[in-house]
């Protein structure tokens, strides 16, 4: 059986080697974290600079896991904080939401980069974002931001396996996003329903599930997970725990999605709106 040849991050270095320094926009994830290893690797500590945006919108799990992997791999770190809940496009939660949020997160980091004389700033994007609907990235280029995972032609997968190589904990961490994902588009963004999203997923991990989503639909909690872990979450001890966990934390109603998770599966009503 032939295996697939191992992915090459020698464009990737080639390419981080041309920066005078940068700020990396460090979410913790796997795309990211290489993302901040290799230019750390590269630049050193004194010309790459890694910074986690905190904000009501930002998991727990993603701070805790950009704080571990700098700690463990002494990269230059800082925690700055957000205010897109500030914005009243943001909360309004249209389509391209994500815009506002990157606005604002691109607003602070070129300042930054600006006022400390860093080169560049560049964002944790890849290859197979092409395809996907990300407004974010509109906000990228309007400021400059450059991604050299994406520049680079590394797919998900490769980078999983550089960032296994590299040692890094999260090679296999599940994709996510910020917590305001899980809220249908025009369903205003408020700082409580993202604290019962954030509690729900919670109580998910907790009882051993990895890869899944809490939707918010106002009352009801639509819960998305992996397809070999469905069967479990129907099992009636496990199906009665998670309902008593999720209504004491004020759903009036608890079901799990049979067609499982799906990236971006709130812009299916896009798709709908569209035929």
């Amino acid at each position: 059986m032939n295996q697939a040849p191992a992915p090459d991050d020698r464009r990737l270095f080639e390419l981080l080697a041309t920066f005078d320094s940068v700020i990396v926009a460090f979410s913790g994830g796997v795309d990211s974290a290489y993302l901040a290893w290799a230019a750390t690797q590269v630049l050193g500590h004194d010309r790459a600079l890694c910074i986690t945006a905190d904000s009501p919108s930002y998991p727990d799990r993603h701070r805790d896991l950009a704080i571990g992997t700098a700690r463990a791999f002494r990269l230059r770190h800082e925690v700055i904080v957000t205010s897109e809940m500030a914005r009243p496009e943001y909360r309004a939660n249209p389509a391209n939401r994500c815009y506002y949020c990157k606005h604002e997160l691109y607003t602070h980091l070129t300042a930054i980069a600006r006022d400390r004389g860093f080169h560049a700033v560049a964002d944790g994007s890849n290859a197979d974002d092409r395809g996907d609907y990300r407004p974010g990235r509109q906000a990228a280029r309007e400021f400059g931001v450059v991604s050299p995972l994406d520049e680079a032609g590394l797919t998900k997968a490769e980078i999983r396996e550089l960032a296994r190589r590299a040692g890094l904990e999260s090679w296999d961490e599940p994709a996510s996003a910020c917590l305001s994902s899980r809220i249908p588009y025009h369903s205003e963004v408020t700082e409580t329903k993202l604290r019962t999203i954030e509690a729900a997923e919670r109580v998910l991990r907790g009882l051993g599930f990895r890869v899944f989503r809490v939707r918010h639909h106002d009352t009801i909690a639509r819960i998305e997970l992996g397809r070999d872990e469905i069967a479990r979450a129907l099992e009636p001890d496990v199906a009665a725990e998670i309902d008593r966990a999720l209504r004491a934390l004020g759903y009036a109603h608890v079901t799990v999605d049979l067609r499982g998770y799906r990236l971006g599966s709130l812009n299916d009503a896009l798709k709908l709106r569209q035929v």
